[in-house]
């Protein structure tokens, strides 16, 4: 597998995951009414995500699939590459898929336990697809990493929901843009503001904000946030990166968090766009550890 189809893929499948999830969260925050169990509105929610989601697969297969060589079911080892940080993208998506499901199964009157139950397993298994494809294309090849970072993302959604009957702890993306992608000349880091936000991820910052008020006297709207991110690299390896004289570097955030679950407004047009937001970084101060070099630093989108 070339690494340049290898990104292509790993492009396609954020787009993807993230239409996906804006969608349900779209959904989700359709009416802030709590409704008795409604049989029509869950059959009518079951066909029509079940027929987008049967559609945008039969589409991306048509686009990236139909004309690769076949292959008995196989896994590829893409673990060492880009400092797993394409695996916290995973974990990201996984997360808020299952947190999305969950919320429109509770619009459609399904119990609270029941629909995270069931959100956390559509989490996963939105994605499993993929995988799968990847695992016959003789072009690519299943990820057990991407698997693994799946489950655990629908595994935190559930969790959090089984210990406080509620989240807590919320993944959140973050995006900044580098000088990298103009090291390459085949835009395998993007060329342009849109791609680089998917393909260069050393601008990627993945976050962990914590709800402080839920656990010690705090400002509801503010938060502590830990964030997790890579500098350096140039090309996907440690072993690639070194050989073009390049060293590819993990950092580790601190900092604070504006959370918008808390702001409630009459619009619900508003309030889907806030619901939506929170999966955002927003800037604020931060504390960076960037090898042995300890900064200030304004991070978030």
């Amino acid at each position: 597998m070339t690494k340049r189809l290898k990104m292509k893929m790993m492009v396609v499948k954020r787009l993807w995951f993230f239409v996906t999830l804006v969608s349900l969260q779209l959904h989700a925050q359709s009416s802030d009414t709590v409704h008795t169990h409604d049989k029509k509105k869950l059959k009518s929610l079951i066909i029509i995500s079940g027929a987008a989601y049967t559609a945008s697969l039969v589409g991306l297969n048509e686009l990236w699939y139909k004309d690769s060589e076949r292959q008995s079911f196989s896994f590829f080892n893409d673990n060492p590459q880009w400092k797993q940080i394409d695996k916290a993208g995973h974990f990201f998506s996984a997360f808020h898929l299952s947190a999305g499901t969950s919320r429109s199964l509770q619009w459609c009157g399904v119990g609270k336990t029941k629909s995270d139950v069931w959100g956390s397993v559509t989490g996963f298994l939105i994605l499993l697809p993929i995988e799968i494809f990847d695992g016959f294309s003789a072009n690519y090849g299943a990820s057990t990493g991407d698997l693994l970072a799946n489950a655990a993302g629908a595994s935190f959604y559930f969790g959090q929901n089984r210990v406080w009957n509620e989240v807590r702890i919320h993944p959140k993306f973050s995006f900044q843009r580098t000088h990298y992608p103009s090291l390459r000349t085949d835009n395998i880091l993007g060329n342009g503001l849109t791609t680089e936000i998917f393909k260069d991820y050393n601008g990627q910052t993945y976050w962990l904000s914590f709800d402080m008020d839920k656990f010690l006297k705090f400002p509801k709207w503010l938060n502590l946030a830990i964030g997790y991110g890579a500098d350096g690299m140039v090309y996907a390896t440690e072993s690639e990166n070194s050989a073009a004289g390049y060293k590819a570097i993990r950092q580790y955030y601190l900092g604070l968090d504006v959370d918008l679950s808390h702001l409630k407004t009459r619009s619900k047009a508003l309030n889907t766009l806030l619901f939506v937001a929170n999966m955002i970084k927003l800037p604020a101060p931060a504390i960076r550890l960037s090898g042995k070099a300890v900064t200030f630093h304004v991070a978030g989108l």
